[in-house]
């Protein structure tokens, strides 16, 4: 009888422990940032965002920052930022770091950064290869609002079929928290060849054949290497 009384109470402590980490993982907060320098600007907009990077990954809440330059256009960059919840980074958009990055950046800005907040709805981590010289892409995917179960369905088969994808490190699909309809993929892939390949898979191409439809804004793609 105690056996059974302790192997219970252990279930109701896992399903507890279960709970809180879902309830976790669902509190994180997502944040894509796009950053547009002036060209003549690159080498101070770099230094600029490095320093924002590693500031902000030291705050409390933090679970990650990644700063990218755009690869065919070296004075746009991406800031790709996770936070344990809203409060963190409600938190960090009043921390001295965020302050000043975003005071400084008005001097060499080329237009307003664009910041948009997420959640999650699919992540898939297919490999664990090294990060250098990876190719970081990030995607903006509109589409009408009556097409946004559609879009959702193809955002998951397309998480699984990509993990499959030679060379795809990662990808992991977000929803705007303002716009339902508006998503942002996230990708990394270990280098360009490999990003061909997917370019060219079957899944891929139907993929982008299911958007044709529903799509409400053309299909944003951009390639980058980390800072």
């Amino acid at each position: 009888m105690r056996l059974i009384s302790q192997l219970f109470l252990g279930l109701i402590i896992a399903a507890a422990l279960c709970g809180r980490l879902a309830h976790a993982q669902g509190d994180m907060v997502f944040l894509v940032t796009y950053v547009d320098a002036m060209p003549d600007t690159i080498a101070p907009a770099t230094a600029l965002l490095k320093r924002y990077q590693n500031a902000s990954s030291h705050e409390d809440g933090n679970v990650r920052v990644e700063s990218l330059q755009e690869l065919e256009r070296s004075n746009r960059f991406a800031i790709v930022e996770s936070w344990r919840d809203k409060a963190a980074l409600d938190a960090h958009e009043q921390s001295a770091a965020t302050t000043e990055f975003r005071d400084k950046l008005k001097a060499i800005q080329a237009a307003p950064y664009d910041e948009r907040i997420n959640s999650e709805l699919y992540a898939e981590h297919s490999k664990n290869e090294s990060l250098a010289g990876a190719l970081y892409v990030i995607t903006h995917v509109d589409v009408i609002p009556a097409g946004k179960d559609d879009c959702m369905a193809a955002l998951k088969a397309m998480s699984l079929d990509t993990a499959v994808d030679t060379g795809n490190i990662s990808y992991e699909v977000l929803q705007q928290a303002n716009r339902g309809n508006h998503f942002a993929v996230l990708e990394v892939w270990a280098n360009r060849k490999a990003l061909d390949g997917h370019a060219m898979a079957a899944h891929t191409r139907a993929f982008r054949a299911k958007l044709v439809p529903i799509a409400g804004a053309l299909y944003d793609e951009r390639i980058y290497k980390a800072l």
